[in-house]
Parts: structure tokens; sequence; C-alpha cells
């Protein structure tokens, strides 16, 4: 977790006393164009809380504006300590996808965001053409 927390720029100590949580998406890159029916493997990096992670969870949603609102549950509820999943791409054209990567352990940790506008990619409206 110390190597995670410093590429966040948190110390380990920082962030167990902060009760912070953060993540950082992998990939999908920014400006990556994904095709509907595509699988794609959705990565991150995360710093968790030092807490009892026993009845926590980790789960990923999808925005199509941006980052303005997240309206798909895209990933299945997941082990925090979990980084990737594989992912289908829906047919959901959009130059603006955001993810938000959430951590959570209601009632003890609250549930906890981080969208990542700075990874904005694109879902293009159909697979490419056969060569």
């Amino acid at each position: 977790m110390l190597a995670v927390a410093a590429a966040f720029g948190l110390s380990k100590t920082a962030v167990a006393a902060s009760g912070a949580y953060a993540a950082k998406l992998i990939s999908p890159r920014p400006g990556q164009v994904l095709y509907p029916g595509q699988i794609v493997r959705i990565a991150w990096k995360s710093a968790l809380p030092d807490i009892d992670l026993g009845a926590c969870e980790m789960e990923v949603w999808l925005s199509l504006d941006g980052g303005n609102t997240f309206t798909m549950w895209i990933s299945p509820w997941m082990d925090p300590k979990a980084q990737y999943f594989y992912w289908t791409v829906p047919n959901t054209p959009t130059n603006a996808a955001v993810m938000d990567i959430r951590f959570g352990c209601e009632p003890g940790y609250p549930e906890s965001y981080a969208p990542q506008p700075a990874s904005t990619f694109v879902i293009a409206r159909a697979a490419p053409p056969l060569r």
C-alpha cells in the first residue's frame, strides 16, 4: 500500500490518519477509442484506508457526459483489494466517457468516490472496419 499511496502523493500514515481513499485509472488510457462489444480490462491503482476491509467493497461506475452524472454501474461488487475486471463495452457512443472507482464499507466507512475526469475516453459508434 505504501507504494500505491506514494504514487498518489500520500504516505501510508497520511492515508491511515486521514481515512482517505484514492484511486487512479490505468486502463483505458485517456483518449483511447473503445468499440461496442469489445472486451476491455479496466485497471486502476488504489490507496485504501487502514481499516478492517471485511465488509468493504469496490465498484466502478460509468459517465457518458464527461463526469457530470454516473448512471451506469458497470462492475460486479468486488473485493476492495481488486484492481481490475473485464468489461464488455456497451453500445453507448460518446466522446466523453469517464469512470468513477468507488470504495465503501457501510456503515463503518462512507461510500467514497474517485471520478477520473483526466482519463476521458471514447466509445465509438461502431466496430472498426475489417481489414
